[in-house]
Formats: C-alpha cells, sequence, structure tokens
C-alpha cells in the first residue's frame, strides 16, 4: 500500500465532507430567508430561493455521491495494502 497515496487521498475526502458541510449550511441560510418571506412576501424572491434551494440540495446530493464512492475507493486501497 502505498502510504503517501493513502494520506493524500484522505485529504482529499476531508476536503469533500468540507464541501458538503459549507453547502448544507448554504441551504440552511436560504431556509432562513424563506422564513423571513412568510413575514414578508415577495414572490420573486421566494422564487429565487426556492431555485438556489433546490440547486443547492442537488449539489449537497452530488457531493454526498463522490464521497461515497471515494470511501469506497479508500477502503479499497487499505485493504489490498
Amino acid at each position: 500500500m502505498d502510504q503517501e497515496k493513502l494520506d493524500q487521498m484522505r485529504a482529499i475526502l476531508a476536503k469533500l465532507e468540507d464541501i458538503k458541510n459549507s453547502q448544507e449550511s448554504i441551504i440552511d441560510k436560504i431556509n432562513h430567508v424563506i422564513t423571513d418571506l412568510f413575514q414578508h412576501p415577495d414572490k420573486d424572491l421566494e422564487k429565487a430561493m426556492e431555485d438556489a434551494h433546490q440547486k443547492s440540495s442537488d449539489n449537497v446530493d452530488s457531493v454526498r455521491e463522490v464521497i461515497d464512492d471515494y470511501e469506497i475507493r479508500i477502503n479499497k486501497m487499505e485493504n489490498e495494502g
């Protein structure tokens, strides 16, 4: 097993997790804006936030899939060593 490559892969995995967490934080902030819009309705802003929420959710799903696949590759590499 190439320990240096494995360490590098783990570092990349940590960055992917950070990306996912950042995207989830964005979703949380979008939800706060959407909640605020209940008090002060704005149809255009509401539509924009709903679209942004959907795109962010799709991004989280995509990154989560990449993380899952990458973890499998890391585990496989560890088991081969």
